[in-house]
This record gives structure tokens, C-alpha cells and sequence, in this order.
């Protein structure tokens, strides 16, 4: 199994910035894909970002292009989510998910294998 711990959510004012992380252990060996979504209240969840464990390869959501940037330190075994220009309609809880395979498309949360329980990003107007 892997295990995922999100850290680094918080209260924020609009157009700040944060720093979402995502620290993997257990069986880290078997990740493909790292990839983060969230879920805002009365929404369903949706995808924001992934890379894989290589690190060779990025994805956005393209709301999310320009203002988010994901990116990993193989040292940790942690992935970062750097988010910026940050608005209220970002509120939401935000979830790390990983993948053991090479898909086409890594957007949609059936894919995923394992999941953290989630950081709050709050984003005040």
C-alpha cells in the first residue's frame, strides 16, 4: 500500500499564493502518477494537476495553467503544488491520489489508487 499525507493548506487572501504538499510512503515504488484534485462544497471533485514519479512529465487542468505549478523531490518522496493568483472560486479541499500505471489520461479520480484524507485551501475574497 501507499500511504499520502497532504500538508500546507490554509486561509489565504485573494490573489495569494500557497503551498500544497503531498508526502507518499509505504510502497512509493509502485507510484506512477502523482496527481492532485479538489472539491469544492455542493461540487463534484475535479482534477487540478499530476506528474509522474519521474517527474519527466506534467499535467494541468487548464484553469489551473499559469497559476499552478506542480513539481516533486524524489529525496522526500513528496510532490509540491505551488498555487498562485489564488481567487475564492479555489476554495475547496484539495486530495493527492497516485496511480501504479501508465494511462492516456490521468484527469479522471477512478484512475487512482490510493488517496490522502485532504487539506483545506481557503480563499477569502
Amino acid at each position: 500500500q501507499v500511504q499520502l499525507v497532504e500538508s500546507g493548506g490554509g486561509l489565504v487572501q485573494a490573489g495569494g499564493s500557497l503551498r500544497l504538499s503531498c508526502a507518499a510512503s509505504g510502497r512509493t515504488f509502485s507510484i506512477y502518477v502523482m496527481g492532485w484534485f479538489r472539491q469544492a462544497p455542493g461540487k463534484e471533485r475535479e482534477f487540478v494537476s499530476a506528474i509522474t514519479w519521474s517527474g519527466d512529465s506534467t499535467y494541468y487542468a487548464n484553469s489551473m495553467k499559469g497559476r499552478f505549478t506542480i513539481s516533486r523531490d524524489s529525496a522526500k518522496d513528496t510532490v509540491y503544488l505551488q498555487m498562485n493568483s489564488l481567487t475564492p472560486e479555489d476554495t475547496a479541499v484539495y486530495y493527492c491520489a497516485v496511480v501504479r500505471r501508465a494511462y492516456y489520461s490521468y484527469t479522471d479520480q477512478a484512475l487512482y489508487d490510493y488517496w490522502g484524507q485532504g487539506t483545506q485551501v481557503t480563499v477569502s475574497s
